[in-house]
């Protein structure tokens, strides 16, 4: 199936040797920009770079001052990625654009090829974006990598001006943003569904937790006389995820962990973790942030330790626009598949996007529930059932004059 083949053509442009990794306007990013353009050229279209790097790319309406419809996902990866996450989404829409076979629209349909949305290089995400919605600020663009460039920087080495940022940002006359991606999750798979539409792109808190404690030497200190940070960092832990366990649809993860001094024969003097928590309900999530924040409290105080926090990322949940997904129901049905709607436990594109036009995402299966990894994939099937549920949507909104009046005033 050529959208699996071009998939994996992608796979190949990568800024390491093994495997699979594009960060945000490296080298690599030039070498998919011209595969992706090369496929346009039977379509008589042209796209575009933005000053963001974003490759867009316009299949036009029928009248020249038609108003766009938004197609698409990122083109980066994490290090060590898998072929679909993000680039599925972005050859899929390419593919809905050769199904309509010349046909004009309604609409113009512009393909959106995110630069970044993995917040990889600069350690923050959704940058392709943030730039469509005009929150690619100073701030952001003075943010360096680990190699001392800055983004402002970066983007100019790539060829493109930073000072033409403020033009990326999209005008009113957009009428909204569908998203298709792998689900990265086993929920499809469970249930026997080849797609699914999502109602909610969840919450997020990410923060940084630190315990302190006293270093000393493990051989003479004795046990009731220690302030042992990795011991009241592994009690934590244990809360952590005990609160996660019985509080319904709440997620909550510590991913990462530093101790010092980091050697075998000596009691750590201080533990600095991670701490990722997520719900649907921005409430729920709060709830358990604080609740978890007073456990670490409690926790270091009774063993004669410190402990102290830094917010790191706050993101609201984000529901996706009903009448687009309604849309997006109807178009899932038609292509014979049950609508079934769902939560996005991770964070896309879309809930960036949906700040500023109404927004809908498609979820296909992920085989295994594996993502961000070499043995991510997908289903020729449910390929091409994404595919229809695409083509059957855009005739919807075509043949849907009140549709259009109404999510343009949604």
């Amino acid at each position: 199936m050529e959208v699996l083949a071009r998939c994996h053509t992608l796979a190949g442009f990568s800024e390491i040797a093994e495997g699979i990794c594009r960060t945000f306007l490296c080298d690599a990013m030039h070498e998919c920009h011209r595969e992706i353009e090369g496929w346009l050229a039977p379509l008589a279209i042209r796209s575009r770079i933005d000053a963001a790097g974003n490759l867009c790319i316009t299949y036009p309406a029928l009248e020249a001052d038609a108003p766009r419809l938004f197609i698409g996902s990122h083109l980066d990866t994490v290090p060590n990625a898998g072929a679909y996450d993000g680039i599925l989404g972005v050859v899929l829409a390419i593919a809905l654009l050769e199904a309509l076979e010349g046909r004009r629209l309604p609409f113009a349909v512009e393909v959106i090829g995110f630069s970044e949305e993995e917040g990889i290089r600069f350690g923050t995400p959704f940058l392709g974006s943030r730039a469509l919605v005009g929150s690619l600020d100073e701030p952001l663009l003075s943010k360096k990598d680990a190699r001392g460039i800055s983004m402002r920087q970066a983007i100019e080495n790539f060829g493109l001006k930073s000072a033409e940022i403020p033009q990326a940002a999209m005008g009113p006359d957009v009428l909204g943003y569908l998203e298709v991606h792998i689900e990265q999750g086993p929920v499809l798979e469970s249930l026997g569904h080849p797609l699914g539409i999502v109602e909610v792109i969840v919450g997020q808190s990410r923060l940084e937790v630190t315990f302190e404690g006293h270093a000393n030497h493990a051989g003479t200190t004795p046990m009731n006389l220690r302030r042992d940070a990795v011991a009241a960092a592994a009690e934590w832990i244990s809360a952590v995820e005990n609160h996660a366990k019985y509080t319904a649809d709440l997620m909550a993860t510590v991913g990462a962990i530093q101790v010092k001094p980091g050697t075998g024969n000596v009691i750590a003097g201080e533990v600095r973790l991670s701490l990722d928590v997520r719900h649907r309900l921005d409430e729920a999530r709060m709830t358990a942030v604080e609740y978890l924040l007073r456990e670490a409290e409690e926790i270091a105080t009774r063993r004669g330790g410190g402990f102290r926090w830094n917010l790191l990322l706050e993101q609201r949940s984000t529901p996706m626009n009903p009448l687009l997904v309604n849309e997006v129901a109807r178009a899932v049905s038609q292509a014979g598949c049950e609508p079934y709607r769902m939560v996005s436990g991770a964070g896309h594109d879309a809930m960036i996007i949906a700040a500023k036009v109404p927004a809908a995402m498609l979820f296909l299966r992920t085989p295994g529930g594996v993502s961000h990894d070499p043995a991510e994939t997908v289903a020729v099937g449910d390929i091409a059932k994404a595919v229809e549920a695409g083509c059957h949507l855009l005739e919807q909104l075509a043949d849907s004059a009140e549709f259009l009046k109404r999510i343009q005033h949604a």
